[in-house]
């Protein structure tokens, strides 16, 4: 039997962060109850009408989510079930956007809405499910709260200027299917984006680091590993000195990255000196220029490793486009915390949950492109770790349509308030551009 792993360290990250999460909560200033921008009280309300109103819909969305889980770009029921409700309240959707069978667009404009003066928000919608246990991460809830949101900000606008949008971007589990949506010019006139992770904590910004991911092949020359080794150049003896620069290098990472790797292929029989052997690797870091420098240091592990074994190396980097760090834009943030201390939720701020307790996703290029934010919501007690089936069972529960709801109408009262206060979206570019401005994965 295995030894299991010690849960020491686990044990004192959960007692920081519950310390901390106290200390925050009580900390926290109440919410304001001045406007920051007039009428804003009356628009909030509407879209908390609008949002409850929806609970029904959004359920009956979540759970047949969850119970027809589908896998990267094959979300066809998904994309047919969203884009139902959204007709059945009345507007058009086309789906097979950007180039991808189950992405998805609906968007409302104000009456008069003129692209070249008035702002878009897009409003994020994710729906497949990881292979083996379903909605492990909860995507079924993303979708909920992210189709919820667009219809409440939709019937709640009133005189608000710009545009809705709503994209549902598939692919997003080991993939990357918003930067095939990028580059497809998908989010083309859009001046913010937003969506909601659900999570074992109510955090209004958390650190997502970014991922490559690399396919190594080492060629070498085959003999017969007893009558005339010598006369081979052993492709596996390169993957294994590979695997064990790569332990070596970790002394040497940053904290807050990471890196995996196994080794695919190694030879067929052990009587032949294998003449070919791959690794796949994944390279993961909190910042893109640390994952650049992090890319670096992997192709010269590789380099030496084949020359050492006397071998060549032949490298594939990003089969599917890289995941970029998330960028999370604090004054939206802020706005979202603020709607949902009126839901009764208080969203702890960033630094309560380690940087090291961080996994990717691809919202990190949309948040390279325009200000975005991508809070989580708490559907499962803390401690239990997304990408399990016990996440799974919670996102298919009554308290994971609560936060669907909550989170719908946060999203929304955030979108149209960058829509109606100039201020808010001018702060949140400034922010933006401060950060670096526009970063693509090309």
């Amino acid at each position: 039997m295995p030894s299991q792993p010690s849960t020491a360290y686990l044990d004192a990250m959960r007692e920081g962060i519950e310390r901390r999460a106290r200390r925050a909560r009580a900390q926290a200033p109440a919410p304001e109850e001045g406007e920051a921008y007039p009428g804003q009280h009356r628009a909030w309300e509407r879209v908390a009408q609008a949002g409850e109103a929806l609970r029904g819909d959004l359920r009956d969305l979540a759970f047949d989510l969850h119970d027809h889980p589908e896998e990267a770009f094959e979300e066809r029921h998904a994309a047919r079930s969203i884009a139902a409700l959204l007709r059945a309240h009345g507007h058009e959707v086309e789906v097979g956007v950007g180039g991808l069978d189950t992405a998805l667009r609906a968007e409302h404009r104000a009456p008069g809405f003129d692209p070249q003066r008035d702002p878009t928000v897009a409003i994020l919608a994710e729906y497949d499910a990881l292979p083996g246990i379903g909605h492990g991460c909860g995507h079924n809830i993303i979708a909920a709260a992210g189709v919820g949101a667009f219809l409440a900000a939709s019937r709640s606008a009133g005189a608000a200027r710009g545009r809705v949008v709503l994209l549902g971007t598939p692919a997003e589990e080991g993939h990357t299917g918003k930067e095939y949506l990028i580059r497809a010019g998908a989010f083309e006139g859009i001046d913010a984006a937003m969506m909601v992770h659900p999570f074992s904590f109510d955090l209004a910004e958390h650190a997502w680091v970014g991922r490559r991911t690399l396919t190594a092949t080492f060629h070498g020359v085959a003999a017969h590993a007893s009558s005339e080794p010598f006369m081979g150049r052993n492709a596996l003896d390169a993957a294994t000195l590979a695997y064990q620069g790569f332990g070596l290098l970790r002394q040497q990472m940053p904290p807050s990255d990471r890196l995996h790797a196994v080794i695919t292929e190694g030879g067929q029989r052990p009587s032949v000196i294998p003449d070919t052997a791959t690794m796949t690797i994944y390279v993961r870091s909190l910042m893109a220029r640390t994952l650049g420098d992090l890319s670096e240091r992997i192709d010269a592990v590789l380099d030496g490793a084949a020359l050492m074994a006397g071998v060549e190396v032949s490298k594939e980097w990003d089969g599917h486009p890289a995941s970029l760090p998330v960028r999370n834009n604090r004054a939206l943030a802020a706005r979202w915390t603020a709607t949902q201390e009126r839901r009764g939720r208080r969203a702890l701020p960033g630094g309560v949950v380690p940087d090291t307790l961080a996994a990717s996703t691809d919202f990190g290029n949309v948040s390279h492109l325009v200000p975005g934010i991508h809070p989580m919501v708490k559907i499962a007690p803390e401690g239990v770790a997304l990408h399990t089936r016990a996440f799974a069972e919670y996102a298919r529960s009554e308290e994971a349509v609560d936060a669907a709801v909550d989170s719908a109408i946060g999203l929304a009262q955030v979108a149209l308030d960058a829509l109606g206060e100039p201020a808010l979206l001018k702060a949140a570019r400034e922010e933006f551009e401060a950060a670096g401005g526009v970063l693509r994965t090309e």
